[in-house]
């Protein structure tokens, strides 16, 4: 029987309270994505604690504020938590369309870099300087520029039911799109970040179904430019120290070597529960450099011991299982393409960020997604969060 008020929408009528539409079966809570989101979440402010201890006794950081970096973090974190749900408002889709704008604003920042509006900040000249104790580094952006503009040409003729694959003339200008921003970045040089997008470049190809000899002969490809590199003299001389170091960890302890083993020695002390928070002696005795950024997973082997290392580990892996499983369940090329991307992304950057404080790998200056101190790289990790649960939430719903 209808009301009094003659209002219904999609069934509901005025005498619905607001909880059953949100347990309805076609609502936006019940499409989100909880575990992924609330592992974010976690992870975020799991960081703000480690970051905290990292950074309370560090006068000359903190300005003499304990709460400093505290405060600047959860910052972070909001306006990356509202960046998201912005992103999921607009949706993948909405974004697909205007992926040519936000392509070429991602690379003008980028150039900027090179410009006098450039900074150097821990030997990377990779950041703008916004005033204000704030910085951006475009490079965070272009990972997710790539991601986008790289799925819309892959997937556009797929999707039309065109093809079944990529064929090799899109796929050729899907990897123009994405080397002209990376060739920019390599000019600054911030190699960690190359890295990355090199390995979203291919796990997007992957997933996009594109043949396999493109895959193989990027790979040729990465390992020739590799020595090229290292050939020509491109890297700067800390990049060089940083790969000297990992290939010999016992190579000036006092000097290229000292991150790293700092970080080792702060690990390696946490046991299996940890000397507990703020009471790690290398993390309170400022041993470990850039503790708060890069080597922000050592706090948590210091001071939270196997039990909280493992956690943010375990947190980790959620996040990449669920980003998973979107990309599985979606029926269109195009969000299996950005979900992949993302994936690929958030798996190689944690890896590599851990990998180095264990010393599996090189020091290569990437933080640890959501944990890591840091405003642009806080703010692209949480975008991308909004792309994935962007994906789950527009993909139809199972009878």
């Amino acid at each position: 029987m209808a009301g009094t008020s003659g209002f219904s929408v999609s069934g509901y009528g005025p005498e619905r309270s607001t909880w059953a539409r949100l347990a309805a079966r076609d609502s936006l809570a019940r499409r989100l994505d909880w575990p992924l989101l609330f592992s974010a979440i976690a992870l975020s402010l799991l960081g703000s604690l480690l970051v905290w201890s990292a950074t309370r006794n560090r006068t000359v950081l903190n300005h003499g504020d304990p709460y400093y970096f505290l405060f600047r973090h959860l910052l972070n974190t909001g306006i990356g938590f509202a960046l998201m749900i912005a992103t999921i408002w607009l949706g993948h889709r909405t974004l697909r369309g205007a992926v040519p704008v936000l392509y070429g604003l991602s690379v003008l920042l980028v150039i900027l870099v090179l410009t006098p509006l450039g900074a150097t900040i821990n030997g990377a000249h990779a950041w703008i300087v916004i005033g204000g104790g704030f910085s951006l580094q475009p490079s965070e952006f272009v990972k997710i520029t790539i991601i986008l503009g790289m799925a819309m040409m892959l997937a556009a003729r797929v999707d039309a039911g065109d093809q079944l694959h990529p064929d090799h003339r899109t796929v050729a200008k899907a990897l123009g799109l994405a080397v002209v921003p990376m060739a920019i970045v390599m000019l600054m040089p911030d190699l960690g970040s190359v890295m990355v997008m090199a390995v979203i470049v291919l796990g997007v190809l992957l997933a996009s179904g594109a043949s396999n000899r493109w895959v193989f002969g990027l790979v040729g490809a990465g390992v020739v430019g590799a020595i090229a590199v290292a050939a020509l003299g491109v890297l700067d001389e800390y990049q060089i120290n940083r790969f000297a170091a990992f290939a010999n960890p016992e190579l000036d302890p006092a000097g290229v070597g000292y991150n790293t083993n700092q970080a080792r020695i702060a690990i390696g002390s946490g046991g299996l529960t940890g000397t507990g928070l703020f009471k790690g002696s290398q993390t309170t005795g400022q041993f470990v450099p850039e503790q708060q950024t890069d080597f922000v997973f050592t706090v948590a082997g210091e001071e939270l011991g196997f039990v909280g290392a493992g956690l943010i580990l375990l947190l980790l892996g959620v996040v990449l299982w669920r980003a998973c499983r979107i990309a599985r369940e979606t029926t269109e090329l195009y969000g299996t393409v950005v979900a992949a991307g993302i994936i690929a992304w958030f798996a190689f950057q944690s890896f590599e960020n851990i990998g180095m404080t264990l010393g599996i790998m090189p020091v290569a200056g990437l933080p640890l997604p959501f944990v890591s101190y840091g405003g642009t790289s806080m703010f692209a990790v949480w975008i991308a969060v909004g792309l994935l649960q962007s994906i789950r939430v527009q993909r139809p719903m199972s009878a």
